[in-house]
């Protein structure tokens, strides 16, 4: 069976070889504002589950590019969420995840570089950052509303039980975190 790939195909504008895609969100950011009933981050909780059993993704699109960076970080959400007794404990643990210092492609620390391309001169460098942050928040905030049950409170076992696994035996943390 095939991996899920985004159905994004023709990115208004890319930010690197990564595609900068409107969002529905409140934060601010470089990423135009989604009129529509779904977004990229909509597409990346969704195919969570299935795709993170995958060792080998292919690229079809650029958007395919954000949607791998929004898995992984979906991967360490759960991380975090782990941990966590209520949402609002959950809430804390995902601004900060959500605003951290975090690498970005070029940069030692950023696990994917292979399929990356560095971003061309400061503006660039800038851009994708912010655009980063702004996915990294709103990505935080709509997976609480997931994990989360708002009768008790507590996180869902059939979210948290993806916490260990690696999407493409990667991970946005360095070893040991």
């Amino acid at each position: 069976m095939p991996a899920y790939h985004s159905q994004y195909t023709n990115p208004p504008k890319l930010v690197g070889n990564m595609a900068l895609l409107p969002l529905k969100t409140t934060y601010k950011g470089p990423a135009p504002k989604e009129t529509g009933d779904a977004d990229i981050i909509d597409e990346a909780i969704y195919y969570f589950k299935a795709n993170i059993f995958f060792r080998n993704y292919e690229i079809k699109s650029e958007a395919d590019r954000t949607l791998i960076y929004l898995t992984l970080y979906i991967s360490e959400c759960l991380k975090k969420l782990q941990r966590c007794s209520s949402r609002s404990q959950g809430e804390k643990e995902m601004y900060t995840l959500g605003i951290s210092n975090f690498p970005i492609p070029g940069e030692s620390g950023f696990p994917l570089n292979a399929m990356y391309a560095k971003p061309t001169n400061r503006g660039e460098d800038d851009t994708m950052r912010a655009f980063l942050q702004q996915l990294r928040q709103e990505t935080g905030n709509r997976l609480l509303d997931k994990v989360f049950d708002p009768a008790t409170d507590k996180p869902s076992k059939w979210w948290l039980c993806f916490a260990k696994r690696k999407f493409m035996d990667k991970s946005l943390s360095a070893p040991g975190y």
